[in-house]
């Protein structure tokens, strides 16, 4: 087989702008070498809608750009690994990658929360800015690497909804004692208003939410929560301050990471930031789409109590006073992104926050 050159400084520029191909022409071969197969496990079901789909088109495009050279088989969540045991999976070296979040790894290290995002913080645009502008995600991987791990951006779920409830929810006595599924920092914030915080794969939720188990949860936003049923069983549906902006993991063994050919690794950076950008889109415009079908369907749509909100906030920074307290880690992570964090503050409210209340208002 021939080998088609692939020039880096094109390749850097295509990674901002999603491009992951091979020049056409060759200009010389250089030697064969043997296929790479490698073995990538999510945390969600079989045939998952954007998450999953833009996985399996990753591993699409890997293939193409290397003309075969690297075949990535995907796993859905069980098919290999448990859907929240894959951290501990690549980690070990039992499988080569993984596509995830974050902050489910936060039992770990609770600065890794951080990492997925955090309630009232960084929009999908901030938290990009931060991860490759403001040293997100040299942090990431320094951390990282004490599990031999090596993370690349694997998507943003862009703002998420509050989730869905089976009762309206009024005031903070509504959720005192409350169950919900809800993971990361914005879990341990609910729990500081009351609720009882509960971590459950994808595939559990629906189960618990219809049985009682559960008396609300939040998943992502429209377009996939459609998919999940959750409106035959919870009518209330909230808008969302726990995470604007949430990324997403493609993370792989480190060790197998640095034996890759550098080539391939630049193929495979390439295409996962592809992946990390078009899955933002996609979420946008499936999102309006199963938001007007949703409506359809009778559900009420909801904004959380000013008292609410407030009194999240407050959470908040309790949260990270704590945490910063327990883990140095945690405080290193937060004093790099608490002045990046106000930054872009100031910046997004002058132009976008005031651009959509002029557009809208």
């Amino acid at each position: 087989m021939k080998r088609r050159t692939f020039l880096a400084s094109a390749l850097a520029g295509a990674a901002l702008l999603g491009g992951c191909k091979r020049e056409e022409k060759a200009s010389f071969a250089i030697s064969k070498r043997n296929k790479i197969t490698i073995k990538l496990a999510t945390s969600w079901p079989a045939n998952f809608p954007i998450m999953g789909e833009r996985v399996e088109r990753f591993a699409k495009k890997v293939a193409q750009a290397t003309d075969g050279d690297v075949v990535i088989k995907v796993f859905a969540k069980n098919l290999l690994v448990p859907a929240l045991q894959v951290f501990d999976a690549c980690s070990a070296g039992q499988i080569e990658a993984f596509h995830s979040g974050p902050y489910y790894w936060k039992g770990k290290n609770p600065a890794f929360a951080l990492f997925g995002g955090f309630p009232f913080g960084f929009t999908s645009n901030e938290m990009g800015a931060w991860m490759l502008f403001g040293g997100g995600l040299e942090l990431w991987r320094e951390l990282y690497a004490r599990y031999d791990l090596y993370p690349l951006l694997g998507g943003n779920t862009d703002v998420q909804m509050g989730g869905w409830f089976r009762k309206k929810i009024t005031s903070l006595d509504d959720l005192k004692g409350l169950k919900m599924r809800i993971p990361g920092l914005g879990g341990e914030v609910m729990a500081k208003l009351g609720v009882n915080p509960i971590l459950l794969p994808a595939g559990e939720i629906y189960t618990a939410l219809d049985r009682g188990t559960i008396d609300a949860t939040e998943w992502v936003g429209p377009a996939l929560d459609i998919k999940m049923g959750f409106y035959k069983v919870a009518k209330y549906y909230y808008s969302g301050f726990h995470e604007p902006g949430s990324v997403l993991e493609l993370t792989f063994n480190k060790k197998f990471w640095d034996g890759l050919p550098k080539d391939i690794q630049q193929i495979i950076t390439s295409c996962s930031n592809e992946l990390n950008t078009t899955m933002v889109y996609d979420f946008q415009d499936k999102n309006a789409k199963a938001l007007q079908k949703l409506k359809k369907l009778g559900i009420h749509l909801q904004k959380w109590p000013p008292e609410i909100v407030k009194a999240a906030k407050k959470a908040l920074m309790q949260v990270i006073e704590e945490q910063s307290a327990k883990s140095e880690d945690f405080k290193k992570v937060w004093d790099i992104i608490e002045p990046y964090w106000m930054q872009n503050r100031e910046w997004s409210v002058l132009g976008l926050k005031n651009y959509l209340e002029m557009r809208d208002g």
